[in-house]
């Protein structure tokens, strides 16, 4: 097991909120991921910083995300009553699709919402893990006056 996937699997099973710096730290140690490598099937996480949106996902009862093409994104792949998974095209007006976009000085996979300014960068953890930080109009937290990201995490299917 890898230094990165032992740090990934410590920070995804803590119960305490962790602080951004830790995360930011963690994501600057990680490889870009490009786009051949995010086509898949993903279940999804969030890490609790505090962010504003931390549970939107789990209101949704999210799955997680799923790549078929980079024109073909579904970013909302949620569960039903009966445990059947949907892509979800209310809650961010649409699906997605995937680019390859410079986010803190290196160019990396992104997944961009069609309804909405709001884009997911992911960096690579390891072959089964990538981490996600949500970023756009909308989806930074200014409540405390300094904008925040939303991090969560992909783990392939």
């Amino acid at each position: 097991m890898t230094a990165a996937r032992q740090k990934f699997d410590h920070l995804k099973d803590r119960t305490d909120q962790i602080d951004d710096t830790e995360l930011d730290n963690f994501w600057s140690t990680l490889a870009p991921a490009d786009i051949d490598f995010m086509i898949g099937e993903w279940k999804g996480g969030e890490f609790d910083t505090g962010h504003k949106a931390n549970g939107f996902m789990n209101r949704l009862n999210w799955f997680g995300k799923t790549f078929h093409s980079p024109a073909d994104a579904k970013p909302l792949v949620c569960l039903d009553a009966d445990g059947n998974k949907f892509s979800n095209t209310e809650a961010m007006n649409g699906e997605a699709s995937l680019w390859m976009e410079e986010f803190r000085g290196e160019m990396v996979a992104s997944m961009v919402y069609d309804g909405k300014p709001v884009h997911d960068h992911f960096k690579v953890v390891d072959a089964n893990a990538v981490v996600g930080i949500m970023n756009g109009k909308g989806a930074l937290d200014t409540t405390s006056g300094t904008p925040r990201h939303l991090y969560f995490y992909l783990e392939r299917v």
